[in-house]
């Protein structure tokens, strides 16, 4: 396989030749280290079916199901399915999903290191994903800032984007609340995690997921310093042309794998009722998610 950069883009490494069925481990070592260095791979021209796209998978780690059942795929629970394309007059999947900034699994104990996109329906407008890498935007906040994030640890939950399944309607939305809350509860994560391949330092926030932040003992602080952190991360601009911002176009044949740890990102809908479904998996790798929080 050989690589290149992507012209005037501000993340991420096009990826040719790569065959999933024949790479060995020195080219799969080699793809791990694109994606933590580059933080997105997009490998060109790749024809895999759901069970060959699993193996990719677990070529590159351990992929894991999403815990809700609504969006897995029919034929494999490992592939998470977003679409508004009807099969056999039943949908299959969940359509629009992610139009808001979030890491992958942020929300639970251990998130992902690793998600994988491969688009099967691309729409012939508006096609693409928004990214912004949160370890540059550490790098980039203002001194006050980061001395304020310091020692911080960040709150994250799914409930202020649950989507609200079929089994939900009609039940009390106090009821519905209530089984968010006890399946997955609020979880901690420190507010600057560190990559435990790359050693950067990452601000592990969202404007999706994040819904608080900690002191050192637990105690919540003035909500002020986390809109500030997500002002400053560009994560509150709906022009979505901050320098910050990378939107990642692609094409019918591409497969993009992103590291989930440093970036956040946001799925760009059409505004057209144009068809759209992706394939996603989800992948754990051989590090602890947060270096310094296990340094083992």
């Amino acid at each position: 396989m050989f690589t290149s950069t992507q012209q005037d883009a501000k993340l991420g490494v096009i990826v040719e030749g790569f065959d999933a069925a024949k790479a060995d481990e020195a080219e799969i070592a080699e793809l791990k280290r694109l994606v933590y260095t580059h933080k997105i791979a997009i490998l060109k021209r790749q024809e895999l079916d759901i069970e060959d796209f699993v193996a990719l998978g677990r070529l590159l780690g351990e992929p894991v199901p999403y815990y809700e059942p609504m969006y897995h795929h029919p034929d494999n629970d490992l592939v998470f399915v977003s679409s508004n394309v009807p099969k056999d007059g039943q949908q299959v999947g969940v359509p629009k999903t992610g139009k808001f900034w979030h890491a992958d699994y942020q929300f639970m104990p251990k998130p992902f290191a690793f998600t994988l996109i491969h688009p099967q329906v691309v729409p012939s407008v508006n096609r693409g994903t928004y990214f912004i890498d949160l370890g540059k935007a550490y790098e980039a906040l203002p001194a006050d800032l980061k001395a304020a994030v310091e020692g911080v640890g960040a709150v994250h939950s799914p409930r202020r984007f649950f989507k609200i399944r079929p089994t939900d309607v009609y039940r009390p939305i106090g009821e519905v609340l209530e089984e968010i809350e006890l399946k997955t509860p609020a979880v901690r994560h420190s507010a600057v995690i560190k990559h435990p391949s790359t050693g950067e330092s990452v601000l592990y926030i969202s404007e999706g997921f994040t819904v608080a932040l900690e002191d050192a003992e637990g105690k919540e602080l003035d909500g002020d310093l986390l809109r500030r952190l997500l002002e400053a991360t560009a994560q509150y601009d709906t022009s979505f042309e901050h320098e910050l911002i990378h939107l990642q176009r692609f094409e019918f044949g591409d497969l993009l794998v992103w590291d989930n740890r440093s970036l956040v990102h946001r799925a760009l809908h059409t505004q057209t009722p144009e068809p759209a479904v992706s394939h996603r998996v989800t992948v754990y790798d051989e590090y602890p998610f947060d270096a310094a929080a296990d340094p083992s």
